[in-house]
């Protein structure tokens, strides 16, 4: 089966987004939240290109793509459309991830090409980083890139890209340099997806869904002016790039922020009143309680954020527990639906039919939580060296 873009989450803002579990206090007549009231009763049914020229799909974009809105301001535009039951266009990888590169190290005519319909969601966005032997290891990819004339010329390949298949653009890391330490030679680079030479071909994951995909790509041309940034200056575009997917992989569900929390597992299972070991309940509680502890570290970084303190690297933090946390509820909710928890379509409590299958879905998909988005050893390894200032290499004398 394979998903569509609007079952995706609704796109992130340029840094860490603010999530719908704090309410803004700012007050009712506060002049920003009646002047937005105000707006939505003009658009009640507000389209991409509406919100874009609004300034609200990425509100913490400098102008004139967003508002230049502080943390509570920015809650409060949420708590707005929430209000009004307004979404955002989707567009994950474009708005949350490509969107604050290009805002970083565009050109103006960089941004005015490609950030409206990116932000409208007009045009969809996907990521060419990984590489069947560039993974966690992404200073080591081989994609190449080579200069003729006014043109790059692109030969490689790239893995695991999420909707490569319905992308309009793809962001693509390439080798534009042998120097001999290899983060020094990667360039940033844009890729229109229909370019002759991509071939885009399908991985169908253990869920049954393809959204993954293999893209080869035989001597692309792309012009020069797809080239983001100054040669051999990806590496630290690519850093912006990969410091938002880990906040916006952080959200609250337990599936990289969709899906089910550990609460909405106990309830669940408390609604079917099932008949549970003293070691399942003890698993339930303790499930339970590590989900409640993530809640506070995102409540947290929020408050963090409100208060102008820089966050570090607490994102790294967060997921890699959050990646954990993840398999431990659907592999609890397997366990908890007995036997028919083999069978695809049932969930825990007994549930089946469309619940019991997304429970039995989510069970699949949450092996992908500590691979995806860096590996729960890359979190680590970021944790060890920048949270608690242990060397990168420990065996150094």
């Amino acid at each position: 089966m394979t998903k569509s873009i609007e079952e995706l989450d609704e796109g992130r803002g340029l840094l860490a987004p603010m999530t719908s579990s704090i309410e803004s206090d700012v007050s009712e007549l506060d002049p920003r939240r009646v002047e937005l009231k105000e707006w939505l009763e003009e658009h009640p049914n507000p389209s991409g290109s509406d919100l874009v020229e609004a300034k609200l799909v990425a509100p913490a974009w400098p102008e004139p793509w967003g508002r230049n809105a502080s943390p509570e301001y920015q809650l409060l535009i949420d708590d707005e459309l929430r209000r009004a039951n307004v979404r955002r266009p989707i567009n994950p990888i474009g708005i949350g991830w490509a969107g604050p590169t290009i805002v970083v190290a565009g050109t103006k005519e960089q941004q005015d090409r490609w950030l409206p319909k990116l932000l409208s969601g007009e045009e969809f966005w996907c990521q060419l980083f990984s590489e069947p032997n560039a993974g966690s290891d992404l200073a080591s990819l081989t994609t190449s890139a080579r200069k003729d004339g006014d043109e790059w010329v692109i030969t490689g390949q790239k893995v695991w890209t999420s909707y490569a298949h319905v992308a309009t653009w793809g962001i693509l890391l390439a080798r534009t340099s042998t120097e001999r330490a290899p983060q020094n030679g990667i360039s940033y680079f844009i890729c229109p997806m229909n370019a002759p030479g991509v071939t885009i071909r399908p991985l169908i994951d253990m869920t049954g869904d393809h959204a993954f995909n293999e893209v080869f790509l035989d001597e692309v041309r792309l012009p020069a002016d797809c080239l983001l940034g100054d040669v051999n200056e990806g590496w630290r575009l690519a850093k912006v790039t990969l410091g938002n997917e880990r906040v916006s992989l952080s959200g609250e569900g337990v599936l990289w922020g969709r899906g089910p929390t550990a609460d909405d597992l106990v309830k669940l299972v408390s609604a079917q009143d099932s008949s549970l070991t003293a070691l399942e309940r003890d698993d339930l509680v303790k499930c339970w309680s590590h989900g409640e502890i993530l809640r506070f570290l995102r409540l947290r970084l929020n408050a963090n954020a409100l208060a102008g303190r820089a966050t570090g690297s607490d994102a790294s933090l967060r997921k890699a527990l959050a990646d954990d946390h993840g398999q431990e509820v659907m592999t609890l909710a397997q366990r908890l639906a007995g036997s028919a928890g083999m069978l695809t379509g049932h969930g825990p409590g007994g549930i089946d039919g469309e619940d019991g299958a997304s429970w039995y879905w989510g069970f699949l998909y949450s092996q992908a939580l500590t691979i995806g988005g860096g590996t729960s050893v890359v979190q680590r390894n970021i944790i060890a060296e920048r949270v608690l200032g242990l060397p990168k290499d420990a065996s150094a004398k």
